[in-house]
């Protein structure tokens, strides 16, 4: 018959005296208490680990910090896990890893090291129009649950508050923004699913607003006021670029004299620069090349062909063309973007294929 060990007394525990030596006293099934010399009394739980059979220890605290209540709470909680073939001492360490990486793996956190990815292969405006958007918006919801505890239904009841007040555009670009958030944190290896791919689709779908525009016909009135508006050369080369090569303004703002081959008469867009992120090839017309050869000097050897006048180092705003055509009167009737709305109608009455229309506005894919 197994020898039976009396469970220890509160009373027991503390008349334990120190000796010269250490020794132990038991309470049973593992658990024991460590009386040492210098007078301090230590818990500890002795098994047997699951997986290679040898002994093991480990300590739990020291008395009367962790009671005799909290000590066999312990010894109970350690058998348990061992009847399950789990190591305690494991189970601790891996309760401690994963608290660590969910501190360090919050939503904001992530998304913060996806941001210093993603504004390489943007605009600074983009990168602060990205980031803020996330700081209004998603993060007060969001911001300090680990990527590892997110749900789809997380993330929609954190973009809901934007839907409630109209912001159904706003709703589109958090959706896709916090997708991309979640396939940086799949793909660094913080998660194994992605939970945002079909959070879009909770939400009503913004209403497309066609881009303010003018016909074909009345594009010779354009050419004469912008010829005669009070804008730098700088902005008047920008606008007559934009509407020659029919690029968003974004791409037009932002190009590159790397981009643009003169001898062969084509500017070879990037996919990063383009909406549907594909290379797009731009052929020059002899109008196109007089923009180039215009701001050459303009631009000061600078990377930028249109860069800006305020910080030379950076293309000017892709929103200066807008305001200049507000200001020669053209606002609510013209806006920069539907410069492409006037080349597609033009093109469409002279009979082009679709499809060959759609390449030469960068829009298929």
């Amino acid at each position: 018959m197994a020898r039976q060990t009396k469970p220890l007394s509160v009373k027991e525990i503390e008349s334990a005296k120190p000796k010269e030596a250490d020794y132990v006293l038991y309470d049973g099934d593992g658990l024991e208490l460590l009386i040492k010399s210098s007078g301090s009394k230590i818990w500890q739980f002795r098994y047997i680990r699951p997986v290679t059979k040898k002994r093991a220890k480990k300590s739990i605290g020291s008395y009367p910090s962790v009671t005799l209540a909290d000590a066999r709470n312990y010894r109970a909680e350690s058998r348990s896990l061992l009847a399950k073939q789990i190591d305690p001492q494991e189970h601790q360490q891996e309760q401690l890893r994963s608290s660590l990486e969910a501190k360090t793996n919050t939503f904001q956190l992530v998304a913060e090291r996806w941001w210093n990815v993603k504004k390489a292969s943007v605009t600074e405006d983009y990168a602060e129009d990205i980031w803020r958007s996330l700081e209004r918006d998603v993060f007060p919801a969001i911001g300090d649950v680990s990527v590892t505890d997110i749900k789809a239904h997380t993330l929609v009841q954190a973009v809901q508050p934007v839907q409630a007040r109209g912001a159904l555009e706003t709703v589109r670009r958090l959706c896709q923004r916090i997708n991309e958030v979640m396939i940086y944190a799949q793909n660094t290896g913080l998660i194994d699913a992605v939970p945002s791919v079909n959070i879009g689709k909770a939400f009503e779908k913004p209403q497309k607003k066609n881009m303010p525009s003018i016909r074909p016909d009345q594009l010779p009135q354009l050419m004469q006021t912008m010829r005669t508006a009070s804008i730098s050369l700088s902005t008047r080369c920008l606008f007559m670029w934009q509407l020659l090569t029919i690029t968003r303004p974004a791409e037009a703002a932002e190009a590159l004299w790397e981009e643009v081959d003169i001898e062969a008469r084509e500017w070879k867009i990037p996919a990063a620069r383009m909406k549907m992120n594909r290379d797009h090839t731009v052929p020059l017309s002899d109008e196109a090349i007089a923009i180039l050869e215009m701001m050459k000097p303009l631009s000061g050897n600078r990377e930028f062909i249109f860069p800006s006048r305020i910080k030379p180092n950076q293309p000017m705003n892709s929103q200066t063309v807008n305001a200049s055509l507000k200001r020669a009167g053209f606002g609510g009737v013209l806006v920069s973007h539907g410069l492409r709305s006037i080349a597609s109608t033009a093109l469409n009455e002279q009979g082009f294929p679709p499809d060959v229309i759609e390449a030469a506005l960068g829009s298929c894919g």
